[in-house]
């Protein structure tokens, strides 16, 4: 029997609470979570459930009230400021609903973004963003800015950036929510295949129930704590038409 991997994200008794005027908003309220490596998850649940505050907590953006948030071991609540920018920059991915693309660089100088802070070699850094740009569908595009690219392909862009240097985690909130339901389609049978053959570790912050119906986990937040977690056998699988189809017209 193999042994079981150890988790990547530990979250334990992670309270967040802030301060709105007078009052005191409950955010999280003794979250107890663990991702796994390889995972295709999904926190789910109404506005105001947690989900992308946990998201955040996670990704280093955020500070928790009490608790422990641990990446890779990590404890992110010791660390410094200096400590929290190296790992979001060498060990996590973002991808966001608004994209974030800075608008003055191409699609190519977008991707290369991490590589190029982390001091990469350009000759390696520029086979690895090629190569990437390529599986996202985006080939031949390297030249164009983000105003020159649609929704989907911008949003490819974004992917390709978040997973440029091999982080252990690819966060991404809400990434549908500014595509169409087609274009929605493609992204997430282009993020299932980078999980399958790339082993990408996803967890998504989202209630669009197209992405609940990809994830293998899903955990569904309520008042800031899990109600529920669903673990799926099976790996959905990519719709038709999707990714391998026509990234071109994203």
């Amino acid at each position: 029997m193999s042994e079981a991997k150890s988790p990547i994200v530990e979250l334990t008794g992670v309270t967040r609470t802030f301060r709105q005027g007078s009052v005191d908003v409950h955010a999280l309220r003794g979250l107890d979570l663990e991702l796994a490596p390889g995972e295709f998850t999904t926190l789910c649940g109404p506005s105001g459930s947690g989900k992308t505050t946990a998201l955040n907590l996670i990704g280093a953006l955020d500070r928790a009230t009490s608790g422990r948030v641990l990446l890779e071991g990590h404890d992110l609540g010791v660390l410094g400021r200096r400590g929290l920018a190296r790992l979001r920059r060498d060990r996590i991915g973002f991808v966001f609903q608004a994209y974030n693309l800075l608008p003055v660089l191409t699609a190519y100088e977008n991707a290369e973004t991490v590589l190029a802070l982390q001091g990469a070699d350009p000759a390696a850094r520029h086979q690895r963003v090629m190569e990437l740009l390529a599986a996202v569908g985006l080939e031949g595009m390297e030249d164009r800015r983000p105003d020159q690219l649609s929704g989907g392909q911008q949003q490819r862009v974004a992917i390709a950036r978040a997973i440029a240097a091999d982080p252990v985690v690819v966060l991404a909130d809400e990434p549908t929510a500014n595509v169409d339901s087609e274009t929605a389609e493609m992204l997430l049978a282009l993020m299932e295949k980078l999980n399958r053959e790339r082993r990408v570790t996803f967890l998504f912050s989202t209630h669009d129930p197209r992405v609940i119906d990809h994830a293998r986990r899903v955990v569904r937040l309520v008042d800031g704590r899990v109600e529920s977690d669903e673990r799926r056998r099976a790996l959905p699988r990519l719709r038709a038409g999707g990714f391998r189809g026509s990234p071109s017209s994203l």
